[in-house]
């Protein structure tokens, strides 16, 4: 037993498991790749600023949850607790805006930071794979994400996740709304930090999940009641547009995300079998938070989907993915020429892209083919003395059962022949 264990909140990923995380990210990632989207990757911490502006100060995530710290040099950085900010800080630093052609598409895969209190569903380090479109005010857009995302859902086999919509507005008809919404909240009976945080940003108010504040909430005005006449038809045309591509989604008029800088377009996947962590994830439109880090102005629209939560899902579900093993063909050496000879195979076998393992440790044939069966290959390569003395390796089906003598220099097509 080692000394040292994972951070609280934190979690290891090892094999078996940790092929599902794989193949949920792959299955996430080939509908992005597919549509234009280029892969992206930025560090793991950045400037503490450009969260503290991006995500905004006076959200949980900046006040409550971010590992922020100050270096040796004196710089104020934090470990990242989403992804777009930093996503759209490449992109800007790195000038795709200015190359001609917008949307800039990107999609990125990581790790994610928040001092959050653990349960299932909730740790302090946890993966996301994300995807922004910048650049481009277009409900289309908004729809093809949308679409994506539900795409690779149901690529996975989820079935029993639900889509919620909402807009949140623009920088027209937004502070109206704002300002209905303060003088409603200033009637409750509200805690101090509610109270402050109503001054400052009103719409995270809705997004409180505590029931004491929920049940007082049922007469909140609806943002949707207040939307000027460019973002109704900008939302119902992203209504529309989801709707004629078969993707089932629900309004949600008090829909607002955990982060300030979405605009308009708003939108959550829950899934009904995770319990009080149901979103797996989410997404919308910020067309000011280029503005908001320095840069020029850049609507744009993304989403970032949880791994964690995705695989919780399909366990929730019982889908069972259909992993292909590591290991297609294990080499059993019985003795030191046989040694040379399959390990000079495996390697041949690997560079033809077969994916081979070797039995190491000089084991005897019965814990050999324990380990064979172990490693879930489809064949065995098994060769003593004998077998070599007369140019041969026995190979075994290890579903069947079958072994046949094949020519020590036919081995390697012959399996590639079997393995198509």
């Amino acid at each position: 037993m080692s000394t040292f264990q994972a951070p609280k909140g934190t979690y290891d990923l090892i094999p078996p498991r940790s092929a599902k995380f794989l193949a949920v990210r792959e299955a996430i990632a080939t509908p992005l790749r597919n549509s234009g989207y280029g892969y992206v990757e930025t560090p793991g911490f950045e400037n503490v600023e450009l969260f503290a502006r991006g995500v905004g100060e006076s959200t949980d995530i900046v006040t409550k949850e971010m590992y922020a710290f100050e270096t040796k040099g004196g710089d104020k950085l934090a470990l990242r607790p989403e992804g777009t900010a930093s996503v759209l800080r490449a992109a800007l630093e790195a000038n795709l805006h200015r190359q001609g052609n917008l949307p800039v598409k990107l999609w990125y895969s990581g790790s994610y930071y928040r001092y959050e209190q653990p349960q299932a569903g909730r740790y302090r380090h946890f993966s996301q794979v994300g995807a922004e479109a910048i650049g481009a005010e277009d409900p289309a857009l908004d729809a093809e994400l949308i679409i994506l995302a539900d795409q690779a859902y149901r690529s996975l086999g989820l079935s029993n996740f639900r889509i919620l919509l909402n807009s949140l507005g623009d920088k027209e008809c937004r502070p109206v709304y704002r300002a209905a919404l303060q003088d409603f909240l200033r009637g409750l009976d509200l805690d101090e930090d509610t109270q402050r945080r109503t001054e400052i940003n009103p719409l995270r108010v809705l997004d409180d999940k505590r029931e004491s504040v929920q049940k007082q909430l049922g007469g909140a005005p609806l943002l949707r009641d207040y939307l000027c006449d460019a973002c109704k038809a900008y939302h119902e045309e992203v209504r529309e547009l989801i709707s004629a591509a078969g993707v089932s989604y629900e309004d949600d008029p008090k829909l607002v995300r955990g982060l300030d800088y979405y605009t308009r377009t708003t939108f959550e996947f829950v899934h009904d079998g995770l319990g009080s962590q149901s979103a797996v994830g989410g997404g919308g439109r910020y067309d000011g938070l280029s503005e908001m880090i320095g840069g020029p102005a850049l609507p744009s629209v993304g989403w970032a989907l949880g791994v964690d939560r995705t695989v919780l899902a399909l366990e929730a579900e019982g889908v069972e993915l259909d992993i292909p093993s590591a290991t297609s063909v294990y080499a059993v050496p019985l003795g030191e020429e046989a040694r040379r000879v399959l390990f000079a195979k495996v390697t041949e076998l690997r560079r033809a892209g077969v994916a081979a393992d070797f039995s190491y440790g000089g084991k005897g044939l019965k814990g050999a083919m324990k380990n064979a069966n172990r490693s879930g290959a489809r064949y065995a390569i098994v060769a003593g003395e004998r077998d070599l003395a007369e140019g041969v390796v026995q190979l075994k089906d290890m579903e069947s059962g079958e072994q046949a003598a094949v020519g020590v220099n036919d081995i390697v097509a012959e399996l590639r022949s079997r393995l198509g």
